[in-house]
């Protein structure tokens, strides 16, 4: 391509621009095609349906401007965020330099109030061509802290989507948002996201035709996926969210990779190359952080101890009465003991983890640990990761570490009805381990736990519960707390609630999430609130009940099999778990 960074003939083209270049009462007619450079006057609703034919989000109820660059056979825009406002380029200052292989795009100005009003600042995009794909970074210059950066991709084809390398889905003529991870911490709510595992967006044009759109990112931060329909195309919104501790005026993002591959998993393939690169994703077979027992696990059982209402299903000693029965069906060295619950009212009586009077105190806590293993199983406690209860008297302790959004907002996990009156109950705190004052807390009752009872392994829930926090890395906080009691503990085995990409490295068994790609890592088991044998009783979980399937006995074909105990399922339902465990031994060739 030769080269452009200067031409003769107007790059600007639109219904306004063109209007001008032809005589009066004459059709205007657009052009179709375009060279690299070329800058493209569109706004917020060009080429999408306005309004939405389908499900819709937020959005602005004018045009805001969105000029574009050509490269390749998309163009390309670019929204900046503040703490304060919405900045777009400013057309008049905008430019393109380069040729079809690489291009520089620079703007010296922004524009707002939907381009009535003029700020300072200033953005640099590279954008290259790499074979196949295009990588391309941006760098902003504000005078206030930016917080996010929207990169605007016009061109992309419809097809059926998918979502971290899921399945593809044919989402019609609605619009849709994805976001890394946890939602990309807007998981509940109005306008929330669908929680994604890995920065990977795919469009299945054709069956051998695939659009592929990943964050390149070296570090665990928010990515957003935001698709509007148009008649042939999508204009699709790749946001980049910065580290909320930082407050930058200068920002640049990670890297963004866009292609066409033959197929998803040409396109899942390439960017798992990434995160296992940038991650150091261990396989399953070699990792160091499994622990021989583990391997030979067959079945995992959950048994369910207090609920939050003091309701007890299932008390220490009664808890050790189902193992030993257990171990008459099934040899007990093949069994993982999970213990939810195990510490009084469920949720409410989080931070503290101490054995519950009420189930049997710590002599009776003492008996079923001591006595479990002797018999052969294995035995896991639950602790919260990022649960604290803001009415009990040692919450000033930690209070710092509750975590604040990107905007400074509280965040608490005020997402559950517990008491049942119908209303989202909000004396949780929802904790960053990037505090020292949480992180050391929660280490500390996880490591008298393991001293005091000699466990062998301890639950973390809502491990993948990441949220863009003001006062700090919430990720880097996890893997230390986890790394810090692998070298003090290295033969416990950590365990997860549910994964997003970076946890794999260092938590290598999860409850939920085991799509088959993550079986390469990690194993997995059913979630606690999986339905118990009987009427399907979800237990401490406040799902409530669900269905129990009679036929497949709630075992997953890429999960460990999972036998759920609550109140009735050993008086009750002992011949179904009795199936289970059968199902169990027959999976793994336990004669």
């Amino acid at each position: 391509m030769s080269d452009i960074s200067r031409r003769d003939w107007v790059k600007t083209v639109g219904a306004a621009s063109a209007s001008a270049l032809v005589a009066p009462n004459l059709p205007v007619i657009a052009r179709a095609h375009y060279a690299p450079g070329d800058i493209v006057e569109l706004t917020s609703t060009s080429e999408i349906f306005t309004p939405p034919r389908g499900r819709g989000f937020m959005k602005f109820s004018f045009d805001f401007p969105e000029p574009s660059v050509v490269f390749g056979d998309y163009r390309f825009g670019f929204l900046v965020f503040t703490d304060e406002n919405t900045y777009g380029l400013d057309r008049a200052k905008l430019r393109a330099d380069g040729n079809g292989d690489a291009l520089r795009v620079t703007c010296d100005g922004f524009v707002w109030a939907g381009g009535q009003e003029k700020a300072p600042g200033k953005l640099v995009a590279s954008l290259e061509r790499k074979g196949n794909t295009i990588e391309w970074d941006v760098v902003v210059d504000m005078e206030r802290p930016v917080k996010t950066i929207s990169t605007i991709v016009r061109g992309v084809p419809r097809g059926q989507v998918s979502l971290s390398a899921g399945p593809f889905a044919d989402q019609r003529d609605n619009e849709l948002l994805g976001g890394y991870t946890f939602g990309a911490g807007d998981l509940h709510g109005p306008g929330s996201a669908a929680a994604m595992t890995t920065p990977l967006l795919m469009i299945q044009a054709s069956p051998t035709d695939v659009f592929y759109l990943s964050s390149l990112d070296e570090r665990v931060r928010p990515k957003r996926f935001y698709l509007a329909p148009g008649d042939t195309s999508y204009r699709v919104e790749a946001i980049y969210e910065h580290d909320a501790w930082r407050n930058d005026r200068h920002v640049q993002t990670s890297r963004w990779r866009m292609g066409r591959a033959a197929s998803g998993d040409e396109a899942a393939n390439l960017h798992m190359q990434h995160v296992e690169k940038t991650f150091s994703l261990p396989p399953w077979e070699t990792r160091q952080d499994v622990p021989a027992w583990m391997r030979d696990i067959a079945l995992v059982t959950t048994l369910h101890g207090m609920h939050y209402t003091g309701y007890m299903f299932n008390d220490y000693a009664k808890m050790l009465e189902i193992l030993r029965w257990m171990s008459t069906q099934i040899p007990a060295n093949r069994v993982l003991a999970f213990i939810s619950a195990w510490d009084g009212r469920y949720y409410w009586d989080y931070p503290i983890y101490r054995a519950s009077d009420r189930m049997g105190g710590v002599a009776g806590f003492t008996r079923l640990v001591q006595e479990a293993q002797k018999m052969g199983f294995k035995i896991m406690p639950m602790f919260g990761m990022n649960a604290a209860n803001k009415k009990l008297p040692m919450w000033p302790t930690i209070a710092d570490a509750l975590t604040h959004k990107i905007d400074g907002d509280e965040y608490n996990l005020n997402w559950v009805d517990w008491n049942n009156d119908r209303h989202q109950d909000g004396w949780l705190g929802y904790m960053n381990l990037g505090v020292d004052s949480w992180r050391k807390h929660l280490e500390g009752r996880i490591a008298d736990m393991i001293e005091r009872y000699k466990v062998d392994a301890y639950f973390l829930d809502i491990a993948g519960g990441h949220v863009n926090s003001t006062n700090g890395d919430m990720h880097d906080g996890t893997r230390r707390l986890v790394m810090n009691l692998r070298s003090k503990y290295p033969n416990v085995l950590a365990v997860g609630e549910m994964p997003y990409d970076a946890l794999h490295e260092f938590l290598p068994v999860y409850h939920a999430g085991g799509g088959p790609r993550w079986q390469k890592y990690s194993r997995f088991f059913s979630h606690l609130s999986a339905p118990a044998p009987g009427r399907g009783s979800s237990g401490v979980h406040e799902a409530g009940f669900q269905r129990f399937n009679t036929e497949t006995l709630g075992i997953g074909q890429t999960s460990i099999p999972t036998l759920q105990v609550v109140d009735d399922t050993f008086t009750a339902h002992r011949d179904v778990m009795a199936a289970v465990i059968q199902r169990a031994k027959q999976r793994a060739q336990i004669g």
